[in-house]
């Protein structure tokens, strides 16, 4: 087996077919297999998809477990050389991931992949590709897009067509050595949803591999049909940040810290502010 595809849904069922019937259509030329890990979607409508898609494998989780668990609970049962996390609002369009996989097999230490992301309207997603959280792009992310050459948040060096080693990548498309996902034991599960990307990506890093974007092929990303702008989304988005740079930065960096750390806070009581209106 060479690859499994892990997909953990919640209730876009209607994403989810369009996304399967896209993987079904262009992989072709290596033996992969599909597992979709329902995180207890409110809405059963997803089931009638056991009967249309016989021969992929489907979890049926008791409780929303959150992104994290739920896709090391995917690749646990998984059989590839290597694993491809996607999201349910995606499609793949062309026939080209035996390329990236032949890519992949030529590089040494390899550990991880990212393609192109694009919208409905075609626009470019640049959370393709990114730096790992640091003082000064933490404030690019958080309050302003700088719109130069230099290596910040989104890695504006890197051009959304190229091929080139960064840092991190999404969750919605990582593509990572199933060996190594095993090594440094998945996705972080303090993380309920959002930042386990940036830190997966960063721990493969820290394990000595190479973390690679590759910008020549594009996936469609509907993103965030899933998620609901509220309240709760706000304490998992910032908590999440809160985790990240306590895991890094509280003993290693402490002033740097600080400084982040006032900057969520900030940023949030902005936004949650914005709720109110």
């Amino acid at each position: 087996m060479k690859l499994s595809v892990i997909i953990v849904h919640y209730q876009v069922s209607n994403l989810l077919r369009k996304c399967l019937l896209s993987i079904q259509k262009n992989f072709n030329g290596f033996l992969y297999e599909i597992i979709v890990v329902d995180n207890h979607s409110p809405n059963s409508e997803w089931k009638e998809l056991k009967t249309e898609f016989p021969d992929v494998q489907f979890i049926e989780l008791e409780k929303n477990l959150g992104f994290s668990k739920a896709n090391n609970i995917g690749v646990k049962a998984a059989e590839g050389e290597y694993v491809y996390i996607l999201n349910p609002d995606t499609e793949i369009e062309g026939d080209y991931f035996k390329e990236i996989l032949d890519f992949a097999d030529a590089q040494p230490d390899f550990g991880s992949l990212g393609l192109r992301m694009h919208n409905l309207e075609g626009e470019f997603l640049p959370e393709s590709k990114r730096s790992v959280p640091n003082l000064f792009n933490s404030f690019e992310k958080l309050f302003t897009r700088f719109h130069n050459d230099s290596k910040t948040y989104y890695r504006n060096d890197v051009g959304e067509f190229d091929i080139a080693e960064v840092d991190v990548m999404t969750g919605a498309n990582l593509l990572v050595k199933k060996s190594v996902y095993d090594e440094i034991g998945g996705f972080d599960e303090h993380y309920f949803m959002y930042g386990e990307d940036i830190d997966i990506c960063y721990t493969i890093l820290r394990h000595g591999y190479r973390n690679f974007y590759y910008g020549k092929y594009s996936i469609l990303h509907y993103k965030g049909e899933s998620t609901v702008y509220n309240q709760e989304y706000l304490e998992r988005f910032f908590g999440a940040m809160d985790i990240f740079i306590k895991k890094y930065y509280k003993k290693q960096k402490p002033a740097q810290y600080i400084i982040m750390k006032l900057g969520l806070k900030l940023k949030y009581l902005l936004e949650q502010r914005k709720l109110k209106v």
